[in-house]
């Protein structure tokens, strides 16, 4: 049985977004806003199939899926390109891989105790994000 992700994940630590942010080729302005950002993470999971909402006070940003199925993702919000992810299972972790324009693109999802850890990968930056599971 796979992990529980469901609930809401209060950001913690953002270790190296700012680095995530220019390989995606997102403007200084908005860069400068979304390092300051605390961002909330609202996950329903129904065995492999995932709802997931990313919320701050600047932009929110919304994907749902199923884990093993190739979908079509517009990151509208973030990088606002169109990619093609696909989700699978490493033991208890989530890995996505998201095929478009930047290389070695994705991001890794696992949870220790009541922390959810996010790594994201562009290119060959990485930015570590670390959530608290909210009561």
């Amino acid at each position: 049985m796979p992990a529980d992700y469901n609930g809401r994940w209060e950001m913690v630590t953002n270790d190296n977004f700012e680095d995530i942010m220019k390989a995606l080729d997102i403007d200084f302005a908005t860069r400068k806003i979304a390092v300051h950002l605390t961002q909330t993470k609202v996950i329903v999971q129904d065995g492999d199939k995932f709802e997931t909402k990313t919320l701050s006070t600047f932009r929110n940003y919304e994907v749902n899926f199923t884990v093993g199925v190739e979908f079509d993702e517009h990151t509208k919000g973030l990088d606002n390109r169109n990619v093609k992810t696909l989700v699978t299972w490493d033991g208890d972790k989530l890995v996505s891989v998201q095929k478009g324009e930047k290389e070695n693109r994705g991001w890794k999802h696992w949870i220790e105790g009541d922390l959810l850890h996010l790594e994201i990968t562009v290119q060959d930056k990485v930015c570590h994000q670390v959530f608290k599971k909210k009561p």
